[in-house]
């Protein structure tokens, strides 16, 4: 027999692959993020959010673009946090405004794309800054399920298309209006929002605070008592109530739970008036409580010329019927 001989096998060489720090790896050690199991990918899906599955995700690969159009996914529309993902800054809106106009991001039809991937499904809406008439009438027509409904610095919506919303939207339990301007009679409009989405329990109807001698308004407050009893909690940043209005709410809103007062100047919060909210409520901020934890700017005016002078700052035409505001 012939000797024995050893036999050699060729061992497979790993290749390596350059990052980009330029720290060579193995290609072993690279992960395959298509062939993630559904459950998991759907929870990485869900982190990022409806605009960015569609802005950043289901470019990657056929599966995860097949992955990205379960309805489930887009249950909750959020474009508040929308700048970072064009890496434009929150505070220089004209830059974005311009950014959108020339259709290099078109907002609108990302959130209509979302809004139809919902599927009928969408419970939670959230639009800061660039919202229309339009785009609210088209939430409204394929949203019968939406239960919350967030609208930050939007100067561009009407009275009546918050309106229409609030027609087709039945089960609307959570309204946030905040830094938002509208043409129409205000306390007209919530009255008939009140009375439409009678299952509200949460409201917010926040501005900013300004010390304004003879600028008080009961208004809003009287009819936020009058025509939404079921709310358990209400927040009135800088509102213009006194201590009229404030009397109001506990009384019409008996299921009241918390109320968010900071900011609201014109009340003089003591003695009876300060005790019975107290004992009404778990959770009461008073007008001058520290503003650490609000999420928007919290900056007061202290006179007219100041008030004049911060809103033609604030809210500025860009021409073509287009307004950009400034928070």
């Amino acid at each position: 027999m012939p000797p024995n001989k050893k036999i050699h096998q060729k061992k497979k060489k790993k290749k390596l692959v350059i990052t980009d720090n330029q720290t060579p790896i193995s290609s072993e050690e690279i992960r395959n993020w298509a062939e993630l199991p559904p459950d998991v990918l759907s929870l990485i899906f869900l982190k990022l959010g409806a605009i960015d599955i569609l802005l950043r995700a289901q470019p990657v690969c056929s599966t995860w673009r097949k992955a990205s159009k379960e309805p489930s996914l887009f249950r909750s529309i959020d474009t508040r946090n929308t700048w970072d993902s064009f890496k434009v800054s929150l505070y220089d809106t004209r830059i974005g405004w311009a950014l959108f106009q020339n259709n290099m991001y078109d907002i609108e039809t990302l959130v209509k794309k979302a809004v139809d991937r919902s599927c009928g499904q969408l419970v939670e809406f959230s639009l800061e800054r660039f919202c229309s008439d339009e785009l609210l009438a088209y939430i409204a027509d394929q949203s019968g399920s939406l239960r919350c409904l967030r609208l930050v610095s939007c100067y561009q919506v009407g009275d009546d298309a918050l309106i229409n919303v609030a027609k087709k939207a039945v089960l609307l339990e959570e309204l946030e209006i905040c830094h938002c301007s509208f043409s129409g009679d205000v306390p007209d409009m919530l009255e008939t929002i009140g009375k439409l989405c009678w299952q509200l329990k949460s409201f917010r109807l926040n501005c900013r605070g300004y010390r304004l001698p003879h600028r008080d308004c009961d208004d809003e407050a009287l009819v936020i008592a009058a025509n939404m009893p079921q709310l358990h909690h209400i927040h009135l940043f800088g509102n213009k109530l006194t201590n009229v209005g404030l009397g109001a709410i506990p009384n019409g809103c008996l299921h009241l739970e918390s109320l968010d007062l900071r900011q609201c100047f014109n009340l003089n919060l003591e003695g009876v008036l300060l005790k019975s909210c107290k004992e009404r409520l778990i959770k009461l901020r008073l007008p001058n409580d520290p503003t650490e934890d609000y999420e928007f700017n919290a900056v007061n005016v202290d006179g007219d010329d100041d008030y004049e002078s911060f809103y033609r700052y604030r809210v500025v035409d860009l021409g073509d019927g287009n307004y950009c505001g400034f928070d």
